[in-house]
Formats: structure tokens, sequence, C-alpha cells
């Protein structure tokens, strides 16, 4: 089975960046969509962003929408968030997730994901 391990969580001040990490132990990671939740204390995981297997489709979330890249290196099978302008509500637990159904248009709901890694924290401070 696919298994998904995020990096590069940890505190950072209110207005910088941090990229996040989500290597993939499958060779076939290139081709499926994917995506990045996160849950933050007290709340429902949401959905922050998505980008299709051919890495030409993307989708965000309002509330990281010019803030947030996602990217994905197929050779490396590894997904990529980079978050900048960073707020105190981005603080919470970031996590990917590997869709197989491999559709044109990627999917913003967690129930179209198959796959989940473990997280990684973010904390934002003021």
């Amino acid at each position: 089975q696919v298994q998904l391990v995020e990096s590069g969580g940890g505190l950072v001040q209110a207005g910088g960046s941090l990229r996040l990490s989500c290597a993939a132990s499958d060779r076939t990671f290139g081709g499926y969509n994917m995506g990045w939740f996160r849950q933050a204390p007290g709340k429902e995981r949401e959905f922050v962003a998505a980008i299709s297997w051919t890495g030409y489709s993307t989708r965000y979330a309002d509330s990281v929408k010019g803030r947030s890249t996602i990217s994905r290196d197929n050779t490396k099978t590894t997904l990529y968030l980079q978050m900048s302008s960073l707020k105190p509500e981005d603080t919470a637990v970031y996590d990917c997730a590997l869709d197989l159904r491999r559709t044109a248009i990627v999917l913003s709901s967690e129930r179209e994901y198959d796959y989940w890694g473990q997280g990684t924290q973010v904390t934002v401070s003021s």
C-alpha cells in the first residue's frame, strides 16, 4: 500500500514562510491526484490544496489562495506545499492525501482521497 510521510512543519512567525513535503513510497505516485488538508485544534479537517497527477490542474481553498503553491516532483515521488504570509489561523496539523481515481479535475472533499499521511504540525505565532 501507499505510504505518505509529511515533513517541513514547525514554528514560524506570522508573515513567514514554510515548505511542507510529502514523500510517497510508491513508484506509481506520479499517476494520482494528491491534496493537502489541515486540522486546527478543536476544528474539523479542512481542504487546503490539491494537484492533478499531471501537475497541470490545481485547486486551493479560499483561505490560502494567493499565499500557497502546491507542486509535485514525480521523479522524486514528493508533493510540496509552499506557504507564505502565514497567519496564526494557519496553525494546524497538515496532512497529505492521495486519490486513486485519477480524475481530470482535482477534488476538495476528504471523502475522495484514499491514502493519508500522519501529518506535520505547523504553528504560526503572532
